[in-house]
């Protein structure tokens, strides 16, 4: 049957990498998209909108309208088809009589939908990253005009999101400058403190002083000095400059971008608690440390973690288990986060993990009860933990399940 072979977009991995640089978080855009999502409703004259951004294996639906969904399996949506539609545009008039859809869930049972139109969320470099579309229960047909203004609420939608990365970014350089800020105080505070202690000294024996001693007081506050003189230098010639304005953002306009070990769990166990129960796996997600409050960057972790935990869910049996651990490693120097991933899957023997990181390039395989695959997801999470100069490894043997163990320093 078709439905066996999911269409792939011949860009796939540069579309998720695209998807990933916005670092979307899934559960938090809803907000700022659901003026849209309803925008869409009302031009088309549908009950039901929703914004899907499609990564390598799931459809999380960021925005709806009409229908409270949150995420599919990909390769049950239709929207993996609209992605790869030549005209920029799928319309399905009848999916219950549509070889791809009949059987479907949302077809079959509650909200028996029947008709379907979508358009792409695509990028200024040609990359969907997902779809806008607009559901009915009963067959209808949307004009040529409200299909232009859907495009364009799907470009606006494109728009949001690039605005949320560049926002992000602006608020990691303001963390990066208080950090700046705390750095130069410490490192300014030694030197000075030096002199003003080395001239207290003068100061107090005043003719009881020794010229030997003076001059060796005086070398000392030289030394000082040149310290002071060398870190003005190191910050002057900085290529990268941070407006002083920024530096006053306060702290919790930060915090959004940051997440705790706690923040972090309560995240994953939201975002694939639905993808583990259809399969009756027990997901489990645990902090094993005392840091469990320190903030840290969330940058890409959720698209690391989340291909992580999908593959896991998706190569383990029924009623079989995967479990989350966190951890994170505090010195006086940075924070090291830990992540592990097992599974009681399938496994994998030598070869296959000798390979498994460049999967995309080659084949995918389908899961333990038939989900399909696209074989980019832990190519991605490879590229992912490289750009942060963090380390994967795995452990695993058929038939024994797998481990996935990620270290990502400085985070």
């Amino acid at each position: 049957m078709s439905e066996l072979i999911p269409p792939v977009p011949d860009n796939e991995m540069e579309r998720i990498l695209k998807l990933s640089e916005l670092d979307v978080d899934y559960a938090e855009v809803q907000d700022s998209l659901q003026d849209l999502s309803k925008l869409a409703a009302k031009v088309a004259g549908t009950p039901i909108s929703l914004i899907n951004l499609i990564d390598s294996f799931t459809q999380w639906t960021v925005s709806n309208y009409g229908l409270p969904l949150e995420q599919m399996p990909r390769h049950d949506s239709v929207c993996q088809y609209t992605i790869v539609a030549k005209e920029e545009k799928l319309e399905v008039k009848d999916l219950s009589v549509d070889d791809r859809f009949k059987d479907k869930f949302y077809v079959t049972g509650p909200p028996l939908l029947k008709y379907y139109f979508g358009v792409p969320l695509q990028t200024a470099d040609g990359l969907n990253l997902g779809a806008l579309c607009v559901l009915d229960k009963v067959g209808r047909e949307i004009s040529p005009e409200k299909i232009e203004l859907l495009k364009i609420i799907a470009n606006e939608i494109v728009n949001r999101l690039t605005a949320y990365q560049v926002i992000k970014e602006l608020k990691s350089k303001v963390r990066e400058a208080g950090d700046t800020q705390r750095k130069v105080a410490h490192d300014i505070r030694g030197p000075l403190g030096g002199i003003v202690s080395l001239a207290q000294i003068i100061s107090q024996q005043g003719n009881e002083n020794k010229m030997d001693q003076v001059l060796e007081f005086i070398g000392l506050i030289q030394k000082s000095g040149r310290s002071l003189l060398e870190l003005a230098n190191e910050i002057l010639g900085a290529d990268k400059r941070v407006d002083a304005s920024a530096v006053r953002y306060s702290q919790t306009q930060a915090t959004a971008d940051t997440f705790t070990l706690q923040v972090f769990k309560d995240k994953l166990e939201k975002l694939f608690t639905p993808q583990a129960i259809p399969k009756d796996i027990r997901f489990t997600v645990r902090i094993h440390d005392q840091h469990e409050t320190i903030p840290f960057s969330k940058n890409k972790l959720l698209q690391i973690t989340g291909n992580l935990i999908s593959n896991a869910i998706k190569f383990t049996p029924q009623h079989g288990s995967v479990t989350v651990e966190l951890g994170l490693v505090v010195t006086s120097a940075d924070k090291n986060l830990q992540i592990k991933v097992t599974d009681t899957g399938v496994g994998l023997d030598a070869v296959a993990v000798q390979q498994l990181f460049t999967q995309g390039a080659v084949s995918s395989t389908s899961g333990t009860v038939g989900e399909q695959g696209y074989g980019f997801g832990l190519a991605l999470v490879k590229h992912l933990v490289d750009d942060l100069k963090g380390n994967i490894d795995v452990v695993s043997k058929p038939g024994e399940g797998a481990v996935f163990t990620i270290a990502i320093p400085n985070v």
